[in-house]
């Protein structure tokens, strides 16, 4: 039987335009009253993770920065901070990219040079990251990094960001997101990681768990539970790694998978 679902967010829960299914509350009080818990699990902060669920923030478990910062009833399960040298290094390579923008995410918050400080850049931020402050240098940010993340708006990420980013794979995890993000975090760091902390703190076994994923972030938590979905949006390597496929997240994907969950036919 399944009691923990864990689900990425963009691309997986949320629809096109960026918002939880109308029926998802519903949909979630039917999985609670069945013993069965909910886990976001995604690159968005936990302060956007918690806006989106603010009627659920004390009842689930929110896997945020992909998988830096587990929190639980706005307790810290886990965090894996960055060396601070390190991820000022990291920034100012990517400073020297040409046409990309950079974000620091520290525990607090995250952090944008004021370089960066465009409309349209805010907007495409406001997305995954709902608390920031604008900084003049990022040596001056007094947090601790979690992740350090860079955005290319033509969507062309995989060849603008992520060739220069992988000098540091011996480093740090080089992660790409989506077409347009390129994140940066702890070696041995992931959603999956994150996930089989979650089952081993909650005696939960990978069989009793069920995950939703799109992108290569994904990929780690495919294998960390026994019943994994790739939506049908999804990128060939997950679909690859997943053993079953969901209906693409703009045909509601996740729901309609939770509702064979319901029936029974994972148990």
């Amino acid at each position: 039987m399944i009691r923990l679902i864990f689900s990425d967010m963009d691309g997986t829960l949320l629809d096109e335009n960026g918002k939880l299914p109308a029926g998802f509350g519903a949909m979630y009080e039917r999985l609670k009253e069945r013993g069965i818990r909910f886990a976001p699990a995604s690159g968005r902060q936990y302060a956007s993770l918690v806006q989106t669920f603010a009627a659920w923030r004390d009842e689930l478990i929110f896997v945020a920065e992909n998988g830096t910062m587990v929190m639980e009833h706005d307790r810290e399960l886990f965090s894996s901070p960055v060396d601070r040298a390190l991820a000022l290094d990291v920034m100012r390579t990517g400073e020297q990219i040409g046409g990309v923008r950079s974000v620091l995410c520290g525990k607090k918050q995250g952090y944008l040079h004021s370089g960066d400080d465009a409309p349209e850049f805010r907007a495409e931020l406001a997305k995954y990251v709902s608390q920031s402050a604008v900084v003049e240098d990022f040596a001056s940010v007094d947090d601790l990094p979690i992740k350090m993340s860079f955005c290319d708006f033509t969507g062309h990420a995989e060849e603008t960001i992520l060739p220069v980013m992988q000098a540091y794979a011996d480093r740090l995890q080089v992660s790409l997101s989506s077409t347009e993000w390129v994140d940066l975090y702890n070696l041995g760091v992931s959603k999956g990681v994150a996930a089989r902390q979650i089952q081993a703190r909650l005696g939960i076994t990978p069989n009793e768990c069920a995950a939703f994923g799109d992108y290569e972030n994904d990929l780690e938590l495919m294998d960390a539970v026994t019943h994994s979905f790739a939506m049908e949006n999804a990128i060939p390597a997950v679909k690859e790694r997943a053993r079953y496929m969901a209906p693409s997240n703009s045909a509601d994907g996740v729901m309609a998978v939770c509702e064979r969950i319901l029936a029974g036919e994972f148990d």
